[in-house]
Parts: C-alpha cells; sequence; structure tokens
C-alpha cells in the first residue's frame, strides 16, 4: 500500500510538472506524460494483457488500458495520465477501506494461542496447543491466552473475554468454572483441565468459522457478479459501434471526436463502484458482528438477518438460565431457615438439580452426623430421619400416599412439600430463573417489527405458559419432543411472506434439527452445544438473546448501505454514458463517473464498521 502511493505521488508530481509549466517544446511536455503514465500505469496495463493471455479479456483493467492507450492515440496526452491516475487513486481508497474493514476481523484472530503450558513429569513444558490431550493440566500464567476449553482446577482469575463476546466487564474463573480458549487471563496463575482437543476448542471452531464466512455469497453480491459478466462485454461492443458507426453514416463528423467519446464512455462504464463496495459493505459487517460478539458465518445470512419476520425461541438455556432456584419458601410454623435446613439435610446425598437448587439456597455447611437416614421413594421424593425428627420431602403423590394434610402450591415450578413428624411445615417452589437479557430482548424485538416471537419448550404447559407470559412472547408451544419442535417450525415457516425469513435461537443438542430447518440458525454460543453451534448459521458468543437485535441492527444497516451504493453508482453512470455518447462530457466527468464514484460508495461503505448496540 505505501509502495502505491509512492508511485502515485512521483506520477502525480510529473503529471502537474507537464500540465503547469506548458514546456515550448511540445516533447519534453508529452515524454513528462508519458514518464508519469508508466510510472503509475504500467502494472495495470501488465495485469490486463496477463488477463488477455488467460482468456479473462473484459476486466476493469482493459477497459483503463483500453481508453488510456486511445486517448495517447488521438492526442489527449493529459487525460490519458489523469484517467490513469486518479483510477489509482481509487485502488488506494479501496485498498485502505478493505485493510480497515480486514482489521475488524484479524482483531480477532488475535486470539489464536501461540503455545500452552502443559505439567508433564512434575514439570511445565511449553507446547503447540495442538499437541495438548484430553485431560491434562496446562497452566495459565497471567497476560497469556487460554489455548484451550477446560475447567479450573486450582486457583482464581480475572479472565478478559472481550475478543469472544464483546464484552468488555471480565469474568471470573474460580475452581470448578469453565474456561473458554480465546481469553486472556488478567492476573492470578490458574490451573485447567483439559476437556477438547485443540481442533475442537472454542477458539478454533471461532476462526474457522470467521476465515469461512466470506465463502458464502449474498444474493446482492451474486447479482453484481452476474451483472459484471454481462455488463461489461455489451459496454465495449457498443463504445466499438459508437467509435464507428457514426463517422461512415455522418460523413462531417470527424472519427477522433467519436473515439474520443467512445473512450469516455469505456472509462465510464467500469462497474469498479458496484463490484468494489457491494463485497466490501458485506465483509465489514461480518467484521463488526465479530466485534459484538455475534459470529455471522456468511454474507448470505448477513443479508437475510434484515428480513426476519419470526423469531421462535427454545426456553431452557435461550430464554431461561437453565438453572433451578429456589424461587420461594414458605413455611409454617417453623421459620423459613428452618425449613431450608431440613430441606437439604434430606437432599444431601442426591445430585439432582432440584437438590443441589435446594442445597445451594442453604447456603451452610451440613453436618452429615445429623442425617440418620435417607431413603429415595422413585416419583415420590425423600424419606429421612434428621437428627431426631423423621421427614418427608417429595411431592403431592408423597403427601397423599402418606396421608398427611397439606395446602397445595400453585406456584409455578417445581414444589417440593415437606412435613414434619407428620406435621405439613410448608413448600419450596424451585423454577429456572428468566434471564434478565430476555425481556429486553423480546421488547427490543416488537420494537423492530418483528411480526411474532414464539417459544417451543419440552417443559410443562403450565411452566411454558408462564414463562411466556412474563415475557410478552406471542405464542408458545409446550410438551415437545425434538420432532414436534421439527413439525411446529415447518408449520410457522408457511406463515411468513415470501421475502420474510424464520430465524430459530436455541442451545441444546436436540435444538440442532430446528437450527438446521430455519431460515437462520442462532445458535446461543456461551454455553451452547457443539452440535447446535455446527447446525447454526449466526453464533451469539454470550448467552444474551438481545445480541439478536444488535444483528438485525446491523444486517439492516448493511443492506440500506448496499442499495445505496447500487443506486448512486447505477445513477451516475447512466447518465454520464448517456453524455459521453452525445459528446457533452468529456473524460473528466468519466474519470469521476469511474473513480469518484468509486471512492464515495467505498466510503459510504465503511459506515457499516460503525457499531451501535441496543
Amino acid at each position: 500500500m505505501e509502495k502505491k502511493g509512492r508511485k502515485i505521488i512521483l506520477s502525480a508530481v510529473l503529471f502537474f510538472i507537464a500540465l503547469i509549466l506548458k514546456f515550448n517544446n511540445e516533447w519534453i511536455t508529452n515524454t513528462l506524460y508519458i514518464i508519469s503514465y508508466i510510472v503509475v500505469g504500467l502494472e495495470i496495463v501488465r495485469k490486463a494483457i496477463r488477463n488477455i493471455i488467460r482468456g479473462k479479456v473484459f476486466d476493469e483493467n482493459f477497459l483503463m488500458t483500453v481508453a488510456t492507450l486511445g486517448a495517447f492515440g488521438i492526442g489527449e496526452f493529459p487525460e490519458a495520465v489523469a484517467v490513469m491516475l486518479f483510477y489509482q487513486v481509487g485502488e488506494l481508497f479501496q485498498s485502505y477501506a478493505v485493510d480497515k474493514s480486514r482489521k475488524s476481523i484479524s482483531s480477532l484472530m488475535d486470539i489464536r494461542p501461540d503455545f500452552a503450558n502443559v505439567e508433564r513429569n512434575g514439570k511445565l513444558e511449553k507446547v503447540d496447543p495442538d499437541d495438548v490431550k484430553i485431560g491434562e493440566i496446562i497452566v495459565i500464567k497471567p497476560g497469556e491466552k487460554v489455548p484451550l476449553d477446560g475447567y479450573v482446577i486450582e486457583g482464581k482469575s480475572s479472565l478478559d473475554t472481550k475478543a469472544l463476546t464483546g464484552e468488555s466487564l471480565p469474568r471470573e474463573a474460580t475452581e470448578g468454572e469453565q474456561v473458554l480458549s480465546g481469553c486472556i487471563n488478567l492476573n492470578g496463575v490458574i490451573k485447567v483441565e483439559v476437556t477438547k482437543e485443540y481442533g475442537e476448542s472454542t477458539v478454533s471452531k471461532i476462526l474457522d468459522l470467521v476465515e469461512n464466512a466470506s465463502s458464502k455469497k449474498s444474493k446482492s453480491e451474486n447479482f453484481i457478479t452476474k451483472f459484471a459478466m454481462y455488463y461489461t462485454p455489451i459496454v465495449v461492443i457498443i463504445a466499438i459501434f459508437l467509435a464507428i458507426i457514426p463517422p461512415i453514416i455522418l460523413m462531417d463528423f470527424a472519427f477522433s471526436d467519436w473515439l474520443y467519446r467512445a473512450l469516455s464512455f469505456l472509462v465510464v462504464s467500469c462497474p469498479c463502484a458496484l463490484v468494489i463496495s457491494i463485497p466490501l459493505s458485506f465483509f465489514g459487517g461480518i467484521g463488526g458482528a465479530s466485534k459484538m460478539g455475534v459470529l455471522i458465518k456468511g454474507s448470505n445470512y448477513l443479508e437475510a438477518i434484515a428480513n426476519t419476520e419470526i423469531v421462535v425461541f427454545d426456553k431452557t438455556g435461550t430464554l431461561t438460565e437453565g438453572v433451578f432456584e429456589v424461587q420461594k419458601v414458605k413455611a409454617i410454623d417453623i421459620s423459613e431457615e428452618e425449613l431450608l435446613k431440613v430441606t437439604a439435610y434430606s437432599e444431601n446425598y442426591s445430585n439432582h438439580p432440584i437438590a443441589l437448587s435446594v442445597k445451594k439456597a442453604f447456603g451452610k455447611e451440613i453436618d452429615e452426623k445429623q442425617i440418620v437416614k435417607t431413603q429415595e421413594l422413585s416419583g415420590l421424593g425423600i424419606v429421612a430421619r434428621i437428627g431426631e425428627q423423621d421427614v418427608l420431602v417429595g411431592n403431592e403423590k408423597l403427601m397423599n400416599e402418606r396421608q398427611i394434610k397439606f395446602t397445595k402450591c400453585n406456584d409455578i415450578g417445581t414444589i417440593l412439600y415437606v412435613a414434619i413428624e407428620r406435621k405439613y411445615a410448608g413448600c419450596i417452589v424451585i423454577a429456572d430463573k428468566i434471564k434478565e437479557d430476555s425481556v429486553k430482548a423480546i421488547a427490543n424485538l416488537k420494537k423492530n417489527n418483528i411480526k411474532q416471537t414464539v417459544m417451543l419448550t419440552g417443559d410443562r404447559k403450565n411452566v411454558g405458559e408462564s414463562v411466556a407470559k412474563k415475557l410478552g412472547l406471542d405464542k408458545v408451544y409446550a410438551e415437545l419432543l425434538p420432532d414436534g419442535k421439527v413439525e411446529k417450525v415447518e408449520n410457522l415457516l408457511k406463515e411468513k411472506s415470501e421475502k420474510g425469513k424464520l430465524a430459530f435461537v436455541g442451545d441444546g443438542i436436540n435444538d440442532a434439527p430446528v437450527l438446521a430447518l430455519a431460515d437462520i440458525g442462532i445458535a446461543m454460543g456461551g454455553l451452547g452445544s457443539d452440535a447446535a453451534i455446527e447446525a447454526a448459521d449466526v453464533v451469539l458468543m454470550t448467552d444474551e438473546p438481545s445480541k439478536i437485535v444488535n444483528a438485525i441492527h446491523l444486517s439492516k444497516k448493511t443492506m440500506r448501505i448496499v442499495r445505496e451504493n447500487i443506486i448512486f453508482a447505477i445513477f451516475i453512470k447512466v447518465l454520464v454514458l448517456i453524455l459521453s455518447a452525445f459528446g457533452l462530457s468529456t473524460m473528466w466527468e468519466a474519470v469521476f463517473a469511474d473513480v469518484g464514484v468509486s471512492i464515495i460508495a467505498i466510503l459510504n461503505a465503511l459506515r457499516v464498521l460503525r457499531i451501535n448496540k441496543t
């Protein structure tokens, strides 16, 4: 890029010396023009000749070469040099624009780890991440990148997850916490047990997604490619006719005048503004999305998101935390703390999510000496002896079977009824917590004119309806198996308009078929399963559904810029083409219609890199 810039400056200096000083000897002036042209244009002429030999005739290099050499042929030396000089200035702007949008993605590439410190035979070995096996222990020091996915087994630290998630706040990593490759360790030393080989790790998959994203072209890009393929030969043929036929029919017109018009016509006809700015807009959009923690696997999906009409959500892990928590404690004749204590002691030896949530809510160390016995009754609950008390913890069936008089709880969730010494002591309500971000996501989707928001869940009907009501969803379908979800999505696909798109958002293995079926599959990448991420077209690197709204905003902005560039470029080109054909424009206007329009379109495309988060 610097080399090209130096060539342009040198050529411009020679050009303006010849243009301004106007030497008495015309030979000196023309020599300066020719040298200026060689400095800035030789590379283009070489490319044109090389492409002609390869069979690729009608490209921008061919058009620029024919137009400029033709201008030399009819004695228009200044305009010949000016066309090539301004064209190269346009190319320089293009290079700058591509570099800038590429940097937005290259910052993501910085997450690639260089090495891993592995504990082997009591020593630390610095090895390639590819050489680390599952189950090995790696040590990550302050300032180092996390090379592989795993769980912290020793130490505590803060991790910079910005490159993965787009979030500026560090995430705490303590014993038992999962860490993802690509994060940066900010302070403490941590030991991590590796759970995935490098090829299957988060960082490897993200890099693969980004590197392959540009291979999937949008309809707009495909249109421009096909447009240029047919458009360029047609305008070349028209230019030839323009140079030859009028002088034959209109005998009083000079051949050089019509040749000049034909050359101007060729300069204008170059479709650079479209061919450069449209892919650049999509490339910048994908790079901009990655800054927000949204990975879009191709520009075709970026284009599709703008037309989203229906958004369908999975429930657990997508709209809810996927973690059971104690929501209410209703105690009778004892304190809430005592009720929690008795229940936690009774559930002490169980690893069921319900039991774990009760023990977490109790939050104190359990004295196992007080647990005399516990017995699990399948489908009912637990019978325990805690200290001197007999305790029953379970569902309605257990209370009825043991003839305990109890008050039925109508709260939504899993209800644990507790009886102490055959007397009803109260109940504990446990439910999956709704993400705070989900409320924001649904509200913003409605503001963005999404026609329907739907939730599909395998959970009970009353639970599903309760969550849907709290979030303000339009529809909810509950008690669905994976094939039931597929059937519902197939029906919903029939409800959208011809151009409208349906997006499905999920995180589990059972969501993979639906993610693949939807027009746009969106996976929750933070905690989502590998199968869901693999099947999806878009991956949210945090478990925040509100990022879908950010992706929609970015997609609409990208498509708006693409449309602006297409309309602007075609309008100016058609206008100047007509003027050139009738001899009402010079090659200077032709240069603006080509290079000037290209520069304006490129600068407009760069606006997509300015990210506005909701």
